[in-house]
């Protein structure tokens, strides 16, 4: 996967300059409560909070206990949120199960997503071990803040397992990307402080063979 992107959201999205996208909204509904001081908000996709939505370019859906993204046109970025709300200085994670064949679709984390929707950061991996920690401005391609603003590879992503533990720190002027608990990348950048949350799955090279469930969400305050 090479290309970058930038784009349009319009309740569904804004059109980005390389690639398409779509955005849908949570209407911030009650998140399962979990124990623990500094835990934020929590969500095993059992009830429906996040935004959900489908067209001829995507389907955002619950099902199976998950939020079911499946994109159909190649290159083409979809995320969800759980609410409009803002948050600082966090800690996410969230199981992705890869349903699909693709080795080059991606997903991961987005943070720090502006009121303007077209600003954000975010944060992804492929099953074929590739991945970056990027920062998207509205109107321009995005930069990828890792290896030169091009996708890299690493080691410590298993290839092409069925689900991956994606975690992602965004606050204290740094972002740091995580899969199965262990420390992929790092990068400061303090452009964006604060901002909406979210998931996202880009596809790939295949078209129509882009499925990927999300699971067990939480998000906790950085130290």
């Amino acid at each position: 996967m090479n290309g970058k992107f930038k784009g349009i959201l319009a309740v569904a999205c804004l059109v980005l300059a390389a690639l398409a996208c779509r955005a849908v909204t949570g209407g911030g509904g009650d998140s399962t409560p979990t124990p623990a001081s500094n835990v934020i908000l929590s969500d095993d996709f059992s009830s429906e909070n996040w935004g959900t939505g489908t067209d001829s370019d995507s389907s955002v859906e619950y099902a199976n206990n998950a939020l079911q993204v499946i994109v159909f046109p190649t290159n083409y970025f979809v995320w969800s949120t759980p609410n409009d709300q803002d948050y600082q200085d966090v800690h996410i994670e969230v199981t992705t199960i890869n349903n699909g064949t693709d080795s080059t679709t991606a997903f991961g984390i987005m943070c720090d997503q502006q009121a303007t929707n077209g600003y954000f950061y975010y944060l992804g991996m492929t099953p074929a071990g590739e991945y970056t920690i990027a920062k998207a401005i509205e109107g321009e391609s995005d930069l990828f803040l890792t290896n030169n603003d091009q996708w890299a590879s690493s080691d410590l992503i298993a290839r092409n397992v069925s689900s991956y533990r994606v975690g992602a720190d965004c606050g204290n002027g740094s972002l740091t990307l995580y899969v199965d608990d262990q420390q992929i990348a790092s990068v400061s950048d303090s452009t964006y402080s604060s901002g909406n949350v979210g998931v996202f799955t880009w596809s790939g090279k295949e078209p129509s063979s882009t499925d990927v469930s999300f699971d067990d969400f939480i998000m906790t305050e950085l130290p």
